[in-house]
């Protein structure tokens, strides 16, 4: 099967379909949730034995592939990123090129729980800790029965051994998985998928940070209409303080500040080559 899939509300989708749009020198792809998810299965419907890689983050992973050159050329191998938060839509607007909303790790991993459920597609979780997978997977017998659970572990909190890593390579291509899902926080998640892609036998392979604890409401996830309004952030600095201050309090401004900077930058050249054209 080709690359594009029929997507329920929105006709053939692909990658390259998609609209998009460059940050720091990262192309961030613009899906529907419906989108994401259908080319996700569309992945998986692929006969080439390839495991292919979704990013899914906002400003953090952005701001640290700005900042680390090695980890901005692993975004760059990726063959999807999905803007988690709104500061890449936000961003997307200011050059004139919007992308149509924020794809969440949370609500992707439900879309495509629903569509494991009408077709029985399977998935291995990676990461978080045992009592989080533990409410995971019950809460996917409850609601999502079809979506069959292949696997879950829960590493140690430290760097694993060649040999332990190799372990549980072995043990996720074992278990026969459609889609790997991988909660090791940004940029250990994305980190370890590029690492270990060459040897994964599963087709999809996909960072998607704390949305284990959010899908299994082991730990409340923001309303949905306070992120779309860009204030998500507040929600999870509240919920979890020690964990999210550097990020949103240090970072966050540097952030704003450089992508506002890069966003000028590119509207200027635009605009400037748009004259000359004329």
């Amino acid at each position: 099967m080709d690359d594009a899939m029929r997507d329920a509300t929105s006709g053939p989708v692909s990658v390259e379909s998609l609209p998009c749009v460059e940050i720091f020198g990262v192309k961030v792809h613009g899906p529907t949730l419906d989108q994401a998810a259908a080319i996700i299965e569309s992945w998986i419907e692929r006969p080439d034995g390839r495991c292919r890689q979704a990013i899914v983050t906002g400003f953090h992973g952005l701001w640290i592939a700005h900042e680390d050159p090695e980890f901005h050329r692993l975004v760059g191998q990726a063959d999807l990123f999905c803007p988690d938060g709104i500061a890449p839509v936000w961003l997307s607007r200011l050059r004139g090129r919007p992308l149509p909303q924020r794809t969440p790790g949370r609500e992707l991993m439900v879309e495509f729980f629903r569509r494991a459920q009408a077709k029985g597609y399977s998935s291995y979780f990676y990461g978080d800790k045992v009592a989080t997978l533990d409410a995971l997977r019950a809460r996917l017998a409850n609601e999502f029965p079809g979506a069959r659970v292949a696997g879950a572990f829960s590493p140690p909190f430290r760097t694993p051994s060649d040999d332990e890593e190799s372990a549980h390579v072995a043990a996720i291509n074992a278990s026969g998985a459609d889609v790997l899902w991988v909660g090791l926080g940004l940029p250990k998640q994305d980190q370890w998928i590029a690492r270990n892609r060459p040897r994964l036998k599963i087709k999809a392979a996909i960072g998607v940070g704390a949305a284990f604890a959010f899908v299994a409401d082991t730990v409340p996830h923001a309303p949905k209409w306070l992120g779309d309004a860009g204030f998500e952030w507040v929600w999870r600095l509240a919920a979890e303080p020690k964990k999210m201050w550097r990020r949103d309090l240090t970072d966050g401004p540097r952030f704003v500040v450089a992508a506002l900077g890069d966003a000028m930058r590119a509207r200027r050249a635009r605009l400037s080559a748009s004259t000359k054209s004329e």
